[in-house]
This record gives structure tokens, C-alpha cells and sequence, in this order.
């Protein structure tokens, strides 16, 4: 199914009105076809350039269907991935606005760039050279896809189901790291609720980087210097309500927290 460029910002409008009124939408792939990948991203083309005229700017990119048999369920043989703007950066200890509509979070491994990645057959020292450090991180992903009903086409169109990122303040060297066995738990108001470990992660997150860095050089939109990279995630998320605080500690890269703010009360009628 080809889609005109006046259905495609259609699509694109529809899915930034749901994030902003907070409500969601039917699935986009009932009218985008179930196997449109490559339109699906030209629709998170749209947003992306839309946010980007509004003042917002690219801080790098994020992957997702880390998992095997995620991408089992969804009927397909690769990651996706997203864009990340400066607008869904916070820090860890810093708040997460009360704006979204069905949260969720995850913890991951985020790479921070010392140098672009632009070659054209990317190899893994290309990568590990071009890594300036390591952060612990944790994604808050969101669908403005109703009761998060989504196939790959909803997912890949709505950027990846990406809302905000926060990044932990003390970066560590890749050096003597074993990111395959790094061990991953991640706290819902102090219960441990969610473990793994970087093997959960295409192998290793680093061979999810490359993934992606080789795909960005394909798609013509290669990673550049102080790029974050979010590499995916390492264990279950787990659904987020307003006052959840999360902490996730991976060995080795350590510590990252978060709350999220308090849903506002509804004014007396």
C-alpha cells in the first residue's frame, strides 16, 4: 500500500495530536498495511522534522526490539529504531512531566559518541573507537497507539514508542567492560521488579550499536559526534503511573533514577 505524502502528514498529525491531548489512536497499520516498514519511517520522518522546525533538535537515536522473541512476535527479523530529541533528555534524580498518556520504562545502556560514524562499512573497532562512554540509562517509552496494540508498522511510525530518555551523570570507559554479562535490576518504588543483563540485548549492546551505526550510514543519516545511542533494553519494562520512582543499577556502569511526577488533581466541577 503507497501512501501519498498528504496521507502521510495526515498519519504523522494524527499521532502528534494523541501525544498532546493524550489520547490515543487506532492502530495506524489498519490503514498503513501490516508489512509498510518503509513508510512507517518516512511518518517518523514527518514528526521528527516537525519537531525540529518547532525548535527541537536531534540528540541521537534510540533502538528497540532488542529481544528475539519480541521480534518473533512482531513477525520480523531486525531491530527498529527511533530518533531522540533534545526535549526528552533528563538527568537522573530529575522528574518525568506528568504529559504522557500509557508509560512505561526500561533500563538500558546508553553510548555517548566522541566521533561521527560515517563510513560506509562500519566495522565493530570503527565502533568502539567512535565510543567516547558508557551511561546507565533508563527509557520511558510511550504508544499513542490505544492499549498499546501495536504491530511493527504502529511502532516504527510513532518513533519507536520513545518519550523521554534519562541518562545517568557519571560516565564510564568501555575499557575491562564485559557488557554481555552486565547484570541489570531495575527498582519500582524499591521492589526489584525487573533483571537481566546485557546478553538480553542483541548478544551484547554494543553489537545492537552497530546495528544501528551501520544503519544510520544506510538511511543517510549517519551518527555524529556526541550522539546517544540508546541500545535497548535489557530486561522487562514495566508499566509507570504518576509518584513511581525507578532505579536501575547495571554492574559495571552503575546508577540511574527517576520519578514520575504526580498526575494533576481534576478541578471540582
Amino acid at each position: 500500500m503507497i501512501s501519498s505524502d498528504q496521507e502521510i502528514g495526515a498519519h504523522a498529525s494524527r499521532l502528534r495530536e494523541a501525544a498532546r491531548s493524550r489520547l490515543p489512536i487506532p492502530p495506524l497499520r489498519q490503514e498503513l498495511g501490516e508489512r509498510e516498514i518503509a513508510t512507517a519511517y518516512v511518518v517518523q520522518q514527518a514528526n521528527v522534522t516537525a519537531a525540529l522546525a518547532g525548535g527541537d533538535r536531534i540528540t541521537g537515536r534510540k533502538i528497540g526490539l532488542t529481544s528475539l522473541a519480541v521480534q518473533r512476535q512482531l513477525g520480523v527479523n531486525e531491530p527498529d529504531y527511533g530518533t531522540l530529541l533534545a526535549s526528552m533528555e533528563l538527568l537522573s534524580d530529575d522528574e518525568v512531566p506528568a504529559r504522557l498518556i500509557q508509560p512505561k520504562a526500561e533500563a538500558e545502556v546508553a553510548f555517548v559518541l566522541g566521533r561521527d560514524l560515517r563510513a560506509d562499512l562500519l566495522s565493530f573497532p570503527d565502533l568502539l573507537a567512535a565510543i567516547d562512554c558508557a551511561l546507565p540509562a533508563i527509557e520511558i517509552v510511550d504508544s499513542r497507539i490505544e492499549r498499546w496494540d501495536i504491530g511493527i508498522v504502529d511502532t516504527i511510525a510513532d518513533n519507536a514508542s520513545a518519550a523521554r530518555y534519562v541518562l545517568g551523570t557519571d560516565p564510564v570507559s568501555l575499557r575491562g567492560l564485559d557488557l554481555r554479562l552486565a547484570g541489570m535490576v531495575l527498582e519500582k518504588n524499591g521492589e526489584p521488579l525487573s533483571f537481566g543483563a546485557g546478553a538480553a540485548c542483541l548478544g551484547n549492546p554494543l553489537r545492537a550499536a552497530l546495528w544501528l551505526a551501520r544503519k544510520m550510514v544506510r538511511s543517510g543519516t549517519p551518527l555524529v559526534v556526541g550522539d546517544v545511542i540508546l541500545s535497548g533494553a535489557l530486561g522487562p519494562m514495566l508499566n509507570a503511573v504518576g509518584g513511581d520512582v525507578f532505579e536501575a543499577r547495571i554492574s559495571g556502569i552503575g546508577t540511574v533514577r527517576t520519578r514520575f511526577a504526580p498526575e494533576p488533581k481534576a478541578s471540582a466541577p
